[in-house]
């Protein structure tokens, strides 16, 4: 006895509906999220490859440190621009703990008028790394035309400048949140005999290149799904602020005030200022948090993008590889006396949720492990586009094929 043959059911409007949509999307802006996923996985590993290619000169091998002490910040400050001579003042100091390192100072400023482009709008970014016993300068790195430093800037605002370009992005990244979120009711199976097929790859028969496309299109979007949604919520953080506050007020509970310090400021008059009032800082820092990796100074000096800082504060990072566990320190910048600690466990969650984001975005906030994650998902992200491109290619081509032999 003959099997009944069952007519293939076709998808519902709302599913037919979904996957146009996710079609006309994909072919729309596919090749911009490909540049987007690929940039961000090249970017994952940059301190790993940093820290070793720099290696002779993130430790400067100075001998018996225990019995010497680092030169005072202003004097290494004019040692620093003797050797390195610049237009420009140096911005701020990156000082590590761990005195058996370098110190980085930064040369860093930011036009924001009349530039289009990335390579326009900072007319310089550059480290030096410096020896803090004798201020000797082991080594100058051209950050801007680095690498890693364009790379980021494409995953950015496509080297576009920064005040618009992150739209440029930031619109792509929505429609591609879109694209997952329809993919993955595309992807829904009907029932236990689908479902099996569509976690892992089952090619032992397989010989289609159609075919294997297609699994690797649905599987890869599947497990790229809820990373890549996280990825690209991190990222549209940096581009709408309205996504910034959303995060804020979800992981707050509700609370839609962020923490202001503005009110604490320098009360000292400016005549206790000194050549020393920065030393003061720094030794109060250390003193607080011997355990931590390091802080960043700012030397004080104008820039041309500056604006009013409300008041004089010290970014601390407690981790090597993470930026999320951080505590802020107001000084009176005229007599070094510190006016208020804002630490790690002093914040609320959505403050954390805030600090945290970056490291989310990168896959550093708990090491190796989630930068792991974070790779692989970007090139999985990055595999999407191509294999729909190719699906919608060969069912256009199968269409062209039907048409022609039902003509002739």
């Amino acid at each position: 006895m003959k099997k009944k043959h069952h007519p293939k059911k076709k998808p519902g409007k709302f599913k037919k509906w979904t996957g146009k949509l996710h079609l006309w999307f994909g072919l729309s802006i596919g090749i911009l999220i490909f540049i987007i996923s690929i940039t961000g996985a090249l970017y994952v590993f940059k301190d790993e490859i940093e820290n070793f290619t720099r290696k002779g000169i993130i430790y400067h091998n100075e001998k018996n440190i225990d019995q010497k002490k680092t030169l005072p910040i202003r004097v290494l400050e004019k040692a620093v621009e003797e050797q390195v001579p610049e237009k420009f003042k140096i911005h701020w100091v990156n000082v590590p703990i761990d005195k058996k390192m370098s110190y980085q100072f930064y040369w860093y400023e930011h036009d924001t008028h009349g530039t289009w482009n990335y390579f326009d709008e900072f007319p310089i970014y550059q480290s030096a790394y410096v020896n803090p016993y004798t201020g000797k300068v082991l080594e100058v790195i051209d950050e801007k035309n680095g690498f890693f430093q364009i790379i980021k800037s494409i995953h950015w605002s496509f080297l576009l400048k920064q005040d618009w370009g992150k739209y440029v992005v930031g619109i792509p990244v929505i429609i591609f949140i879109i694209m997952l979120i329809s993919g993955i009711i595309l992807w829904w199976p009907k029932n236990k005999a689908a479902r099996k097929q569509r976690f892992s790859f089952h090619w032992k028969n397989v010989k289609s290149w159609k075919r294997k496309n297609y699994d690797l299109h649905n599987i890869f979007g599947f497990y790229a799904s809820v990373f890549g949604l996280v990825f690209a919520i991190t990222g549209l953080f940096y581009a709408f602020f309205a996504v910034q506050a959303m995060i804020y007020v979800i992981f707050s509970g509700g609370n839609t005030v962020y923490p202001d310090f503005s009110h604490i400021t320098t009360k000292a008059p400016i005549e206790m200022r000194n050549e020393t009032t920065l030393d003061k800082v720094m030794a109060t820092v250390e003193k607080k948090y011997p355990q931590s990796y390091g802080y960043s100074i700012d030397l004080g000096h104008e820039h041309m993008d500056d604006h009013e800082h409300t008041n004089f504060s010290v970014f601390v990072k407690h981790l090597s590889y993470s930026y999320h566990k951080n505590s802020s320190l107001i000084f009176d910048e005229n007599s070094g006396e510190l006016l208020h600690t804002h630490n790690h466990e002093d914040k609320n969650l959505g403050e954390k949720a805030i600090a945290a984001n970056y490291d989310v975005h990168v896959g550093s906030i708990l090491g190796l492990p989630t930068k792991i994650i974070a790779f692989i998902v970007s090139l999985m992200c990055a595999s999407l586009p191509v294999t729909g491109f190719l699906i919608w290619w060969g069912r256009r081509k199968k269409a062209k094929k039907t048409v022609s032999t039902n003509h002739n």
